[in-house]
């Protein structure tokens, strides 16, 4: 029989027996957890599963069919003495060598006669006897020919284990398995039936603790299987792999700029670094730092990618590009995809690549939460992006040559981030410089390595030559950063501070509008900036009627409106379907799949916006699109409305497009009156120019006497207040304003304690 032996460690129970320092076998319980544990564990599952058996549970009781089976096979005869049981076992296990058979029945024979001096009579001696040599056949009759091998079968068995069962595998301890009782419990329910320890140890380690919520062999076979499958997928792996950041020193670009050989010397890795560096040490010499460091690189002979702002999405050509197919899994993903990664002049590389790609898309699967189709699109962004700069990058490399890939202003969404977390795996050094501390990277890594300096500068463009470089006098940096204490977050305002507004509709009464309209829009209630986004509350109203019927008071409350930034027109229609439109051919090419074709537009012979600021340009661009998807217009996406709309908006009045080049979204807005005195209805295009300026930002007042619904025709929603201030009035005539008088109206307190003129 076999000696229970104590471990060294736990690795001695995966030495072959002529291996171990005492012969014996390992019986031990395991009550607590740590890494080390949860490591061994997988390792001693895997080893069960293959040479050995795993319980899951409770051993099942044999059956009547098992039973009927054995009395077939052996009758029911029982007696306590050697030469029955190894007569018995080899009829009913014929398997096992003679050396084994004497194993098993001398560890049958010692458990059944410490039965037998316990007090159990024969009758249940007998039954032991057929429990136990049913579980030999049905459950562990695979490894009982085993026994005694110099690679010991193993048993693992999780859960508290009963009486009967613990001397079952205690027979087959002393036969020469290896066993672990996986205790979750603890030992409250073991030490019922083996108090003094002397069938198997408890393991005892260094920090161990409680089983973490769900961890079970089902568990761990789980992951084991992942593992395995994840394996599969990488294929034949490279030479080497990534060492990130270990060896740097918290230098920065000097960091950057040490040589591959000085870095490390394990050929089995590539010294790469994953940096990202936020604001600037010195505004005086950062550019011609990074010109500096920028020539350092490409005198090295290293490539160099270096991408501003943006990564410039993928185009369709590009997505087109990519083969791919529909996709059950992740596991189905990966192998296909990773096929589109070719890089023919080395193998090895295109091996890192594939590795690297394998890595990130494993990573990005656990994010994404089941969200295969947001996954499937974030891998091809990075699969265009790989192929869009790899010829640059790796042009005729060569280990242990590590490239450089800058991205000054940082991610602005999670595809640009996922693609460097890719590039970071690579023999390339990825260097993110966000100068601009108003401008946050969203790009989370734990390798990546950060260094944070607290002066901002503003960097639109890297200088990658001498003509490039903008250098900035101290006083000019004093004045930047004088504006920034007055200017952040203070209530006041720089000129031009802020490139995107979005309009908001303010609810007043009637007589507000007066008090309102010549307001700055900063002082205006419901005015916030968030994220450098303005929130614009603007006037969009309709005044239906005339106070008291009076009409020289309504003509000069009209008057009182009409402000240098005010545009004023009387009768309806303004614009007239027939009137001359250069857009209105090419309008169909302007639009696809609801959405506008910017660079198409922009690149057009018809666009005649191009003279206004960008960031105009942009505003206009944006409230067109937002006027189309909000179907703010009758028989948009229907009848063709929506090329009407986009026409209507892109040949505006030059009037108009001054309004909008001076506007700054802060300031006094530009204005609208719409006055209307007779029947006709405003057109189409009248319709769309008021819904777009509102948008826009202006302040807008249509001026109704008879009360008409000559304003909503072809609005979808009635979004603008209406005011009733009076009586219906028709047929009125539009006087000339500047024959209109404009008198200061006294208040209450004025007429009672003041003299009258």
């Amino acid at each position: 029989m076999f000696e229970h032996k104590t471990l060294g460690s736990l690795d001695d129970f995966f030495l072959e027996y002529e291996k171990r320092r005492e012969p014996g076998i390992y019986f031990y319980r395991i009550n607590g957890y740590n890494d080390r544990i949860r490591d061994f564990l997988a390792r001693y599952y895997e080893e069960a599963r293959k040479t050995g058996v795993v319980i899951e549970g409770r051993i099942p009781n044999p059956d009547e069919r098992n039973l009927a089976y054995y009395e077939e096979i052996m009758g029911m005869q029982f007696q306590l003495g050697m030469g029955f049981l190894l007569s018995s076992l080899q009829k009913w296990l014929p398997r096992m060598n003679e050396r084994q058979r004497k194993n098993v029945a001398e560890s049958l024979y010692d458990t059944l006669d410490a039965m037998r001096r316990e007090g159990k009579n024969d009758n249940m001696l007998r039954n032991a006897y057929i429990k136990f040599m049913c579980w030999f056949y049905y459950k562990f009759e695979r490894i009982v020919n085993r026994l005694g091998e110099s690679r010991i079968p193993k048993i693992l068995y999780e859960g508290t284990v009963s009486n009967y069962e613990l001397k079952l595998l205690n027979i087959l301890s002393g036969a020469g398995c290896d066993i672990v009782l996986l205790q979750y419990q603890g030992d409250e329910g073991y030490s019922a039936l083996d108090g003094d320890s002397r069938f198997s140890r408890k393991l005892e380690l260094p920090g161990m603790g409680a089983f973490p919520q769900g961890f079970c062999i089902k568990a761990l076979r789980k992951e084991i299987e992942e593992r395995a499958n994840v394996e599969r997928l990488y294929g034949t792996p490279p030479r080497q792999q990534n060492c990130t950041n270990v060896w740097i020193q918290g230098k920065g670009l000097e960091d950057v700029l040490k040589p591959a050989q000085a870095r490390g010397q394990d050929g089995r890795f590539y010294y790469n670094c994953f940096l990202r560096i936020e604001g600037v040490e010195d505004k005086l010499t950062y550019l011609n730092e990074l010109y500096r460091f920028q020539l350092e690189i490409t005198g090295a002979g290293r490539n160099l990618v270096i991408v501003e702002s943006e990564l410039p999405p993928p185009s369709n050509e590009e997505i087109g590009a990519v083969r791919r197919k529909q996709y059950r899994d992740v596991n189905q993903l990966i192998p296909d995809l990773a096929a589109n990664i070719i890089y023919a002049p080395d193998m090895e590389l295109q091996r890192i690549l594939r590795k690297a790609f394998t890595d990130v898309v494993l990573e990005e699967a656990k994010k994404a939460e089941g969200n295969l189709n947001r996954l499937i699109n974030r891998t091809i962004y990075l699969l265009c992006w790989l192929k869009r700069y790899q010829d640059i990058l790796f042009k005729k490399w060569e280990s242990p040559r590590i490239e450089c890939f800058i991205y000054l202003g940082g991610c602005k969404n999670e595809n640009e981030a996922f693609f460097l977390r890719f590039l970071s795996r690579l023999p390339v050094d990825v260097v993110i410089l966000a100068p601009d501390l108003n401008r946050k990277c969203c790009l989370q890594a734990d390798n990546l390595y950060e260094i944070q300096y607290r002066e901002s500068l503003q960097v639109g463009k890297f200088p990658r030559q001498n003509t490039d470089l903008q250098l900035s006098t101290a006083a000019y940096h004093a004045e930047r950063e004088l504006d920034t204490i007055l200017y952040q977050d203070t209530g006041m305002y720089r000129n031009q501070q802020y490139q995107k507004g979005v309009s908001a509709t303010l609810q007043s009464i009637y007589e507000e509008i007066a008090i309102l309209w010549d307001q700055e829009l900063k002082y205006r209630p419901n005015f916030n900036v968030t994220d450098s986004v303005v929130t614009m509350p603007v006037i969009y109203a309709k005044v239906s009627g005339v106070k008291e019927g009076l009409m020289e008071p309504y003509w000069a409350d009209i008057k009182k409106l009409m402000t240098p930034e005010t545009m004023v027109i009387k009768g309806a229609p303004y614009l007239r379907p027939e009137n001359p439109n250069p857009v209105r051919a090419h309008a169909t090419g302007f639009l696809k799949n609801k959405k506008l074709q910017r660079e198409k537009i922009k690149a057009h012979s018809c666009y005649t916006y191009g003279v206004l600021r960008e960031e105009i340009q942009e505003h206009i661009l944006d409230k067109l699109q937002l006027l189309l998807d909000r179907n703010l217009i009758k028989g948009v996406y229907e009848n063709g409305t929506e090329y009407t709309v986009i026409a209507t908006v892109l040949n505006l009045d030059k009037n108009i497009l001054r309004m909008m080049q001076k506007f700054d979204f802060t300031k006094k807005n530009p204005k609208l009156i719409y006055i209307n005195t007779s029947e006709t209805v405003l057109t189409l295009e009248d319709s769309i120019l008021t819904s777009f300026l509102n948008l826009i930002g202006f302040d807008i007042v249509f001026y109704v006497p008879t009360g008409y619904q000559c304003v909503e025709r072809y609005l979808n929603n009635k979004s603008m207040e209406e005011h009733q201030i009076g009586e219906y009035v028709y047929d009125l005539t539009i006087p000339d304003f500047d024959t209109i008088s404009i008198k200061s109206r006294r208040s209450w307190r004025e007429k009672i304690f003041k003299r009258g003129d």
